[in-house]
């Protein structure tokens, strides 16, 4: 009777109170605080649990969904860490994975090393193609004919290159006649099929 004129003046008050909300005599004891603003009206703030005579502060709700997202994001970031620091990248080759057993499979195999090259075969020809146009557009004023020797200009291996026209007329006339010489060979008809 005077516990329940005690619990009857306790629930006209108004304040912080705990309150055992549950227990389980050897082992478990689950005990509430909690704020009463008016007899009727409570709000829970904090549960602990008493197990085997150790006191814990059961956690919210709030902080059991911040830990379980914060696992959750944990294990993610690591995951993109660990791929990342596999991710290789080559301004010439461009992206690649680089795997730790892999390395140590490679330094297993014989080292042969690949002759990098230096420029593609499109490259090559692409320079090529711009020098002879740039070379066409703007000729050499001089020209270095063995290596070591003083570079000559341009103008004076233009004159001595021109034979007088008399020369011209005589080259031309003789090959004529080496191939008319040419077309009749002497000899055995077998080895002129193979001259021809």
């Amino acid at each position: 009777m005077i516990f329940m004129y005690c619990s009857f003046f306790v629930s006209q008050m108004v304040g912080i109170e705990y309150i055992l909300l549950h227990a389980q005599e050897p082992i478990l004891f689950i005990i509430r605080k909690q704020q009463r603003q008016s007899p009727t009206q409570v709000v829970p703030l904090a549960d602990y649990y008493i197990i085997a005579g150790v006191i814990y502060q059961a956690p919210d709700l709030g902080s059991v969904i911040n830990s379980r997202a914060l696992t959750a994001v944990h294990g993610v970031q690591s995951a993109f860490d660990e791929a990342l620091s596999y991710c290789r990248y080559h301004p010439s080759k461009g992206y690649w994975w680089h795997f730790k057993d892999q390395e140590e499979r490679d330094k297993a195999k014989p080292k042969t090393k690949k002759k990098e090259e230096a420029s593609s075969l499109f490259q090559r020809q692409r320079v090529d193609s711009l020098l002879l146009e740039l070379r066409q557009k703007f000729p050499p004023k001089f020209i270095q004919q063995k290596p070591g020797e003083k570079p000559i200009p341009v103008e004076h291996i233009k004159k001595e290159a021109e034979p007088p026209a008399e020369t011209i007329k005589q080259e031309e006339k003789e090959p004529v006649k080496v191939t008319q010489q040419s077309t009749t060979p002497k000899g055995p008809p077998e080895k002129r099929m193979r001259l021809q």
